[in-house]
Order: structure tokens, then sequence, then C-alpha cells
């Protein structure tokens, strides 16, 4: 097949998209604000559109690119992980929700100051921004894959530092505009129709792939079936192997617990409904549709696989990363190669969004309006907005600095593991136990951050154990220290 590469029609159709999908979240721009309205849209967002702002929240570039080539490089068994997600929401959902709907709460780690007090409170909230940060800027890198080869045929001569630089600088900018402006309410409205654009855009890919094939989906069946791409099920124990039945059902599902039940970035969307019915709905079925949506994504990646059999590159692919992306450029008709890109930025900016949102609101609430409790709610309005941009132009710092890292989803996701396991161990802590202290919870947290930190040093252990590894040990120390050490309890 031949190569087409992007032209001065698909340049158009991203750059209109781009600019349409941000002067739509500055139509949630308000001149009043209050930090509720902010950062929670007034609670008034329909269940729905809250399951479908997780869905685009936890699905970034590096998830549209990297899924695709796991498929193309190995076959189904991450779907074994899809399903800890899945059972890890209905945890979320019976056991942490209903602590999160008592009382007025902005951001997840208040709760850690209802129940432990100021110390754990700015311990939990310092670990969520720095881990999120670094997490974040590997997945806004991942933009620089996409536009570095879509701009190899639309610019010629570009080194590959100028157009990382380009891409980052053009999201980064464009969602810190709406972000900026229409805080909660625009971060979530525009993930809507974000998911819609990149899902509708894969489903065409899926297709156009089956008609490229020779011989159709008969022909695709057989060969990927003959090259084991369907295989699903892996049930040995191995802890360096990051997908597998039990990594999938016991990492997975805690990975989903602290992700969506500790993480600022989900747990601002779930106080975002109307009320903790429509919470729990939100959460309960974005879990069903991530089930879809990574079935999609593995399908075009064994797909993929097949096409390039029929048809293979002159060189081979340096990282799997790079096979979607190549595919669009190289296959698709002109416009609609332009629209997937477009679509591909689009998740970076919706992703983006959520994370400034959250980082903004733990800085404000968790912190600035502790330490200036005779703040004003203007000036802390004020206060988020700036910190909005302060905490873009540090992401894009790290978007850069991350250009040397390995495979972008897996690198991703062992960043925010590492901490996950010391974040979960110590809301368990507080929700499950009423012997805990604030001694106790603050070791246990330093313990279980450290063992997770050597974990990921000094060991091939898969990042799929991290989150329960980490909060078993925060667990166990956090609860054995308090019960040796029972001063200064705090009661539940």
């Amino acid at each position: 097949m031949s190569f087409m590469g992007l032209n001065i029609l698909d340049a158009g159709v991203i750059g209109v998209y781009l600019a349409g999908v941000t002067l739509f979240g500055l139509r949630f721009r308000k001149r009043d604000r209050t930090l509720q309205s902010y950062f929670l849209a007034d609670k008034t967002v329909p269940w729905w559109a809250i399951a479908m702002s997780i869905v685009a929240a936890e699905t970034s570039t590096l998830t549209i690119i990297s899924i695709p080539g796991l498929a193309y490089d190995q076959d189904f068994r991450f779907l074994q992980l899809v399903v800890g997600y899945m059972l890890g929401r209905v945890v979320v959902t019976f056991v942490l929700i209903p602590q999160y709907m008592r009382g007025n709460l902005v951001t997840a780690y208040q709760l850690i100051l209802r129940r432990f007090g100021p110390r754990m409170q700015t311990l939990t909230g310092s670990i969520f921004l720095v881990t999120r940060a670094a997490a974040e800027g590997v997945r806004v890198f991942a933009v620089a894959i996409v536009v570095r080869i879509a701009l190899s045929g639309l610019f010629h001569g570009w080194s590959a530092f100028q157009s990382d630089l380009c891409a980052i600088g053009i999201v980064v900018l464009l969602t810190l505009i709406y972000t900026f402006e229409g805080g909660m309410a625009a971060v979530i409205w525009t993930d809507v129709v974000q998911l819609i654009v990149y899902i509708a855009c894969t489903l065409g890919c899926l297709f156009t792939i089956g008609h490229l094939v020779p011989g159709g989906w008969t022909a695709f069946a057989s060969l990927a079936n003959h090259a084991g791409k369907f295989r699903v099920l892996d049930f040995s124990w191995n802890l360096t192997k990051p997908y597998t039945f039990w990594s999938g059902i016991i990492g997975g599902t805690f990975l989903t617990i602290a992700s969506h039940g500790t993480d600022q970035l989900i747990v601002q969307r779930l106080l975002s409904a109307r009320s903790e019915n429509q919470s729990k709905a939100a959460l309960l079925s974005s879990g069903v549709f991530v089930f879809f949506q990574f079935s999609l994504f593995l399908l075009v990646g064994s797909m993929l696989f097949v096409f390039y059999k029929c048809f293979p590159m002159t060189a081979a692919f340096s990282k799997g990363d790079a096979i979607f992306p190549t595919f669009i450029v190289s296959q698709l008709p002109h416009g609609v190669s332009g629209l997937f890109i477009g679509a591909i930025l689009a998740a970076a900016m919706s992703n983006l969004s959520a994370a400034l949102n959250a980082l903004s609101s733990t800085t404000v609430v968790d912190f600035y309006q502790r330490w200036f409790p005779a703040s004003t709610e203007e000036r802390r309005v004020l206060t988020s907005r700036r910190a909005t941009a302060a905490w873009a132009c540090l992401l894009f710092a790290l978007a850069v600095v991350s250009r040397n890292g390995g495979r972008v989803l897996e690198m991703g996701l062992s960043i925010a593991s590492v901490a996950y396991g010391a974040l979960l161990g110590v809301f368990l802590l507080g929700v499950l136990t009423r012997k805990a202290t604030e001694r106790g919870a603050v070791i246990g947290t330093v313990a279980g951050l450290t063992f997770n930190i050597c974990l990921w040093s000094f060991t091939s252990t898969a990042f799929t154990w991290y989150v329960a590894f980490g909060c078993g040990v925060t667990f166990v120390i956090g609860y054995g220290v308090s019960r040796a050490w029972p001063n200064r309890k705090v009661d539940a």
C-alpha cells in the first residue's frame, strides 16, 4: 500500500476541530463564580454525562495509541485487567461514594481531613499532586508521538524535538483556555463531545481495515486466530507479567478502587453529580462502557496485525505506539485522517483538562484554603484560575522531559500505581476501621509508598501489582501502629 501522509486538508480539519472544541468549552464560562460552581459545576451534571466524562478522563492519547499497539504485539490478555476495572468500580460505589456524599466536600482529601486531621490531608494531597503531575506529563507527551508521525508527511525537515514541542504546546494551550474559563462544567461537557468523536472515528477505522484486508472479515478472523491474537486468559502466577488472570482480577480491582476512589481526577466528577444515586449510576455504567471501549481498541490492534501481514511496511515499527497513528496517516482518506488525528489530540485535551482541574482544586481547597482561611470566595476562585495556569506550564515541561521514556501506557500507569497503593491503604484505614489513628495513618502511608518505590526501582514486578501490595503494607502497618500507640485516635 502507498504512503499517503497528511495534506493541507487534513491540517485544516485538525485546526477547525481543535478550535471548535475550545470554543465549545468557552461557552461555559461565568463571571460570578464560587468554588463549588468552578470545581463541581454546581452539582447539576446528569449521571450519563458524568459517566462519559469518567471514561474520557481515563482514556488519554496514550490509551488510544498504546492499546492497539499492545494487541498488535501480543493479544487480548489486557481485557483481564479491564474486568478488574469493572469490579473495582463496584467496591467504590458501595464503600467510598457514600462517604464522599456525607458533607459538602470538594476534594477527596477533605475526607481524610475529616477522619485523620490536617497532617494526613496535607500528606495525601501532596502525594496526589506529585504523582498526578508526573503521570500526566507522560500522557501529554503521547500526543507528540501522533503529531510527529502526522507532521512527517506535511512538514518535511522538522526535527523530532520541534514537532514534539509544537504538539505539546498546542494541546496544553488550547486546553488551558477553556479549563481556565469554564471550570468543571466545560471539562465534563467537552469530554462528552470528544468521547463521541473518537469512538465514532475508531469504529470507522475498524470498518476501513476490514475492507482493506483481502478476504474481509472472514480472512481477518482466520489469520488473527491462527496467530493467537484472540487469547484472553492467562492463569500463570508470574508477578513479572502485567496481564494475567490474577493480576487482572486482583491488581486491576485494587488499581481501580484507588484511581476511582482516591484520585481527585475521578472523585471530582463523582462529587459533581446531582445525588448519591446518580453518582453511583455514573460510575457503574462507565465500567460497562470502558469494557466495550478497550475491546474495540484491542480489536483494532489485531486487525492492524493482519493488515500489515498482508501489506508489510518497508521498515519495522520502532515502537508499538506508532502502529495505529501510522495507519491513520498512511491509509485513511484525506480529511478523515485529519479528523481522526484531531480526535486523538482531543482525547489528550480531555484528559489534560481533567488533570488541570483536579490539580487546581486540590491545590486551592486542600492547601491554600487552609493556609488562608480568611480569604474571600472571589479570591479563592481567582487563585484557582492562577493555579490552573501554573499547573499547565508545569505539565508542559514534564511532557517534554518524558520524551525519552519507553512504552507510554505502561510508564504512565506505573507512575500512578506507585502512589495509589499508599493512598488507597490510608483511605481504607479511615473508612473500614474505627481504631486507626493519625500517627498510624502517617507511618503506614510512608511505609506503603516506600515499599512501592522499592518494588518499582529494584524488582521486575509488574505495575499491575503495585497498588495491591502498597495498599496491604499501608493498611497492615498503619493499623498495627494505631493499635500499639492508640493515642490521638479519631473516631469515624
